[in-house]
């Protein structure tokens, strides 16, 4: 399922971005642009993991992002810094077709911080106060479309074909939940565990970065995800974005590829999109754990590898927060 403001934030900060800098929130969700072009907007609530009915006066064109709370929830306002989860219904202005939907789906999280605050101070002012259960219609505006440009020198085969024009899109977004951001740990916390025999070992240098040896240990016949320190935080699910602490080493040879130590700050990923080895062997597993992972080739980068990684690989990742 792909991330769909994810996908559209970055074109309506281009848009939002020459407004100066952003009023601090009031209370209440701030609408912006022309919210007149919602008057004639009408859902049907169809129950849970499912995206609402919608109506409206067809075609619904905007020439700046416009967002409103167009359905009012009765739980808490969504405060700042917190992270809401939300499900999107995204039809097309013109004829109210579905472009996407992800409402069948786990909600998308959407972190509600001080970068989204000075980046896309619309979208932050909408939710920032708007209530659980609310939702809130976005319409973005359309582009025309490209004309067709000539092939270089005057020469006639292969010109550049043109770009249809994109009619505004117009996104109802349900405030399903929202919770406090919980800061990430520094380093792991929690009960150290002894690992079985022949796996990789690993000791931490002067520094307490972990370092790994590969000394004696045997190919994987499947995933291997070894707690060295079980945390007592939140348990990790598959759906969740990740910070983490982590070194990573070819288990033939022993070669580090990659280090987030070695740069100096956690990296942060949804777990989604990482390699199967991560995504089936951290989920399940706690914040404030230090997990080994032995990953077999199949669940990794294959045969071809992916740069300096190649063949099986060998992890220690410490699980540092979650959002």
């Amino acid at each position: 399922m792909r991330r769909l403001l994810a996908i559209l934030l970055p074109g309506l900060l281009l848009l939002t971005a020459c407004g100066g800098t952003p009023a601090a929130p009031e209370p209440t969700s701030q609408s912006a642009g022309d919210t007149a072009k919602f008057d004639s907007l009408k859902l049907t609530d169809n129950g849970d993991k499912k995206a609402p009915g919608v109506e409206f006066t067809k075609p619904l064109e905007v020439t700046e992002p416009t967002v409103k709370v167009v359905t009012e929830g009765g739980g808490d306002r969504v405060k700042a810094n917190q992270v809401a989860n939300i499900s999107i219904l995204a039809v097309s202005g013109a004829d109210g077709s579905t472009l996407e939907d992800t409402f069948p789906s786990e909600p998308e999280a959407l972190e509600l911080s001080d970068a989204m605050k000075t980046g896309n101070a619309l979208i932050y002012n909408a939710f920032v106060g708007a209530k659980i259960g609310s939702t809130l219609a976005l319409a973005v505006p359309g582009q025309a479309a490209a004309p067709a440009s000539a092939a270089p020198g005057g020469a006639t085969p292969s010109p550049t074909p043109s770009s249809p024009a994109q009619p505004t899109q117009l996104l109802l977004i349900k405030l399903i939940s929202a919770k406090d951001v919980t800061p990430p740990l520094e380093k792991p916390e929690g009960e150290t565990v002894t690992p079985p025999a022949g796996l990789p070992t690993v000791k931490e240098n002067d520094k307490g970065v972990p370092e790994i040896s590969v000394d004696g240990a045997a190919a994987p016949t499947a995933l291997i995800a070894q707690d060295l320190i079980k945390g007592k935080g939140v348990e990790v699910k598959e759906t969740d974005t990740l910070t983490v602490n982590y070194v990573g080493v070819n288990l033939v040879g022993g070669t580090k590829f990659d280090s987030s130590f070695d740069r100096g700050q956690p990296a942060s990923f949804p777990l989604t999109g990482v390699i199967k080895g991560w995504t089936q062997g951290l989920a399940g597993k706690t914040v404030g754990s230090r997990v080994l992972l032995v990953v077999p080739k199949d669940l990794a980068y294959g045969d071809a590898g992916q740069g300096e990684a190649k063949g099986d690989l060998v992890f220690v990742v410490d699980i540092l927060g979650v959002k």
